[in-house]
């Protein structure tokens, strides 16, 4: 690929909920899919209709990432999060996208691949909802040990949680 020019990755954007600037020239939106969706809002007094984007500028799987090692200052992670109780083609999955049964394996290759490509002393924003899987089993797939995190929404089943790629690490492979 090409010199990255662009400081922020999001590496599965989905519909860029958190973003407050959906359109944010610093990041480069990624995702494995790409697609509308019109769903009915169900608010009284609305139009009723509202079109869920998906459209990424970059079409990639999170678990194997275009981009040369040390590629970014900043990456979030928001990967899907649910497996079971989701439906393959309710909006719950169209909105966050599934995982499978290899969920963790493939959380792990989203893990290592996120710190492959940040800089070192770079941040990784990662995003996780425990409404089917707990975050404690989540952060036993990487040894990267979290600086510190939050939790939101209505259950508290929401955490962001901030890491740091050290630079130590990126010292100790220019020596090998």
């Amino acid at each position: 690929m090409n010199k990255i020019t662009k400081p922020v990755l999001d590496a599965c954007c989905a519909t860029r909920s958190f973003w407050f600037n959906k359109k944010d020239k610093r990041a480069i939106y990624c995702d494995r899919r790409k697609g509308t969706r019109v769903v009915d809002v169900g608010t009284p007094g609305t139009k009723g209709k509202n079109p869920l984007v998906v459209d990424p500028d970059i079409i990639h799987d999170f678990r194997n990432m275009p981009f040369p090692d040390n590629s970014f200052y900043h990456v979030v992670f928001d990967p899907p999060h649910f497996y079971k109780g989701a439906g393959k083609t309710g909006i719950i999955a169209f909105y966050y996208g599934l995982l499978d049964e290899t969920w963790k394996d493939d959380i792990k290759k989203g893990l290592s691949e996120c710190f492959r490509v940040l800089k070192p002393n770079g941040t990784l924003i990662f995003k996780w909802c425990e409404v089917e899987i707990p975050l404690k089993y989540v952060l036993e797939l990487t040894d990267h040990k979290p600086l510190y995190g939050h939790r939101t929404g209505k259950k508290a089943k929401t955490h962001w949680v901030a890491f740091i790629k050290p630079w130590t690490e990126f010292i100790n492979k220019e020596q090998e």
